[in-house]
């Protein structure tokens, strides 16, 4: 019973913890060139920042296994590092956006 109590209240945290990309606008796309800065190699997904329109954009990329399945390593995307970025905006206005698509060194990794 206690376990089955535990299970039950974890499983709903866990799905809250986890936002839905319902946040993001898909009818307004973004392409954004610029070097990635606090790369943070862990899940649920990967993250970064970019410089974007004069601010300071946290990026939301695709979990760890996928990108590195995919051919991307932590090695490969270290801060200073210069990227194109495409994805979507939050549609709240937050300076975070989700990224599809990731070119690195004339190499475009589909992370979505």
């Amino acid at each position: 019973m206690r376990r089955s109590l535990l299970v039950a209240t974890l499983i709903p945290a866990a799905a809250l913890a986890h936002h839905g990309w319902s946040t993001y606008d898909p009818d307004k796309p973004v392409s954004v060139t610029s070097k990635l800065s606090e790369v943070s190699w862990s899940n649920p997904h990967a993250t970064a920042k970019v410089a974007y329109q004069r601010r300071t954009w946290d990026v939301v990329l695709a979990p760890v296994a996928r990108m590195e399945t995919r051919g991307l390593t932590p090695a490969m995307l270290k801060s200073g590092k210069p990227v194109t970025l495409e994805g979507q905006v939050r549609k709240d206005g937050t300076p975070e956006m989700k990224i599809d698509r990731l070119t690195l060194d004339g190499r475009t990794y589909e992370l979505r």
